[in-house]
């Protein structure tokens, strides 16, 4: 189902039929490094991923990753959306592209739409961001839709200092 509409791009809820796709991404070089290795090798995990994980929170939340496509091609690219964080008190905007869909603008793009979406539809407030202290492209694009750096923080069961970046909408 399409959630969001931008001028190159669809935002739609992930499904099983984006196996490879998210297999793909959790496996890119700037998803290792900046987000971490979450035990995805096969297209069963991947899988597993989507249907334990992502379709779970569009039910309970209403909202989630959404997987984002070129519109033209209906070519997947990556993910945005937004996700509830034990350890945070607002809701979490997050982005991971494939590299050679990096630098190209689709991150502020969809993140943007995310962030109108969160207001205008859902009623969300306040959107926070979570980045590790290394990751520039991650820090410039939370800038440029908005956010503030608020705290450095540890999430629970995480021993890693992470920047915490909010705005009140």
């Amino acid at each position: 189902m399409t959630i969001l509409e931008t001028e190159r791009l669809l935002l739609r809820e992930q499904n099983e039929g984006d196996t490879t796709f998210i297999l793909a991404l959790m496996n890119s070089p700037g998803w290792l490094k900046y987000i971490g290795d979450r035990g995805i090798k096969t297209e069963e995990d991947a899988r597993k991923y989507i249907l334990d994980k992502s379709v779970p929170s569009y039910k309970k939340h209403g909202f989630g990753f959404y997987l984002t496509e070129l519109k033209e091609g209906s070519v997947p690219i990556g993910i945005c959306g937004l996700v509830k964080r034990d350890g945070l008190e607002h809701v979490d905007i997050g982005f991971a592209f494939l590299p050679e869909y990096e630098g190209r603008g689709y991150g502020v793009e969809s993140a943007s739409a995310v962030m109108i979406y969160a207001k205008t539809v859902l009623g969300i407030d306040t959107i926070a961001a979570i980045t590790t202290k290394d990751n520039g492209p991650s820090i410039n694009l939370v800038k440029k839709i908005g956010l503030h750096f608020k705290e450095l923080i540890k999430l629970p069961g995480n021993e890693e200092e992470l920047m915490l970046f909010e705005s009140r909408m």
